[in-house]
């Protein structure tokens, strides 16, 4: 819990709301849920699905491997997982990369799913 707690008051954290509002403007909302918990529930529309383990090279502007949308150290991403845990060690990661306008969502997938916000059933963006 102590790696948590530091990596939290090292990062941005926003509502699910607020996530929504900041999606709306421009910023990228990441999945990082595991495929089994992304299989058993919708989605959020627009939102991007990357595996944990290939999160930093897929999102870091200089690497070979990045996706289209890695196209600045300030590229605002907006980190999601189940509850909230994994995203916040995730977005601190992706900072101390010199991602430094990374965020996650404050109780993961399962706040978002409780404020009634948008969801589908479609598949996920999915960025091997």
């Amino acid at each position: 819990m102590d790696l948590l707690s530091r990596a939290r008051s090292a990062i941005d954290r926003v509502s699910p709301v607020q996530a929504l509002k900041e999606q709306r403007r421009g910023a990228i909302i990441v999945d990082v849920r595991t495929d089994v918990h992304r299989d058993a529930a919708p989605s959020i529309p627009g939102s991007l699905a990357i595996d944990l383990t290939v999160l930093p090279w897929r999102l870091d502007p200089d690497f070979d491997w990045r996706i289209p949308e890695a196209d600045s150290l300030d590229r605002r991403w907006i980190l999601i997982c189940r509850h909230g845990y994994s995203s916040s060690v995730a977005a601190w990661n992706l900072r101390q990369m010199g991602l430094t306008n990374t965020a996650d969502v404050i109780g993961g997938f399962e706040a978002w799913q409780a404020a009634n916000l948008p969801t589908t059933e479609e598949a996920p963006d999915r960025r091997p």
